[in-house]
């Protein structure tokens, strides 16, 4: 199954197997295009169900400095927007569900209704957008119901009830909640803000929700696990992936692992 489909039959899977789903990011096209295929490919065999295959931006600003600076090899290393779609059927034929997160400018660039079209023809099941709102969101929300894509917004502590119900009411797929205000990257402890909104996402929502910012070991994914349907890991795959796509396999099987033992205490139900 592709597409929204894709999604709700993985949470689905991860809900009757009584865990949160693991999503795992990557640039695209670090640290080449071959390399790229070796470290997702390492993802999936990790453990991931699902991928963020991540657009690469020449100013990525609410990327911290690791993703940052794989974003910026990756387009020194001649990745094209048109290389996206490859890797994203790459995943997908490795079995996990792959959804693309990206700044709307590099889809600006390529086309709407294009971007859409190509996405869905690799297999894709959505779009994770950090930098568009909802409000301004109609173009995209639009193709996307044409293929079947889910479009995926994220809501942060600081989001008030209403914006938390206009952004949870506009999504497919999942939430994307950031558990922390500011910039991507792996930290030592997991922000005390978040069980609070997953609690008030579900307030507006039957959507799965998925938290990300700041996770980098099993421990950490355990205790997310505990209340959110998925747990989304960047900065730290990322920053394994210099040393490899045996480090990344590994990093990935330890969170997989770190949630196999904890069932979320609110599992989302599909709408």
């Amino acid at each position: 199954m592709t597409g929204t489909g894709a999604l709700d039959d993985l949470f689905a899977r991860t809900r009757a197997g009584g865990r949160a789903a693991l999503i795992g990011y990557l640039p695209a096209g670090y640290p080449d295009l071959a390399g790229s295929r070796d470290l997702l490919a390492a993802l999936v065999d990790g453990g991931c169900d699902a991928v963020e295959v991540g657009m690469p931006f020449s100013d990525p600003v609410l990327d911290g400095p690791v993703i940052s600076t794989a974003q910026r090899a990756a387009l020194a290393a001649g990745f094209r927007i048109r290389d996206l779609f490859g890797l994203v059927e790459h995943v997908a034929a490795r079995g996990a569900v792959p959804v693309v997160m990206s700044y709307i400018n590099p889809v600006l660039a390529y086309g709407i209704e294009p971007f859409a079209r190509d996405l869905a023809a690799a297999g894709g099941a959505g779009m994770i957008t950090p930098d568009l709102i909802v409000d301004e969101a109609d173009p995209w929300r639009g193709a996307a119901a044409a293929r079947d894509l889910a479009p995926i917004f994220l809501v942060a502590p600081s989001s008030p009830a209403d914006r938390i119900a206009l952004t949870t009411a506009a999504c497919r797929g999942f939430v994307y909640a950031a558990s922390v205000m500011g910039t991507t990257g792996a930290r030592d402890a997991v922000s005390g803000d978040a069980p609070a909104l997953v609690a008030r996402c579900r307030q507006h929502t039957g959507l799965p929700i998925g938290v990300g910012l700041g996770v980098r070991t099993a421990e950490q994914a355990a205790q997310i696990g505990s209340y959110a349907d998925a747990v989304i890991v960047g900065s730290a795959l990322v920053s394994a992936a210099d040393s490899g796509p045996d480090a990344v396999r590994g990093l990935a099987r330890e969170l997989a692992d770190g949630l196999r033992h904890h069932r979320p205490a609110e599992p989302g139900v599909r709408r």
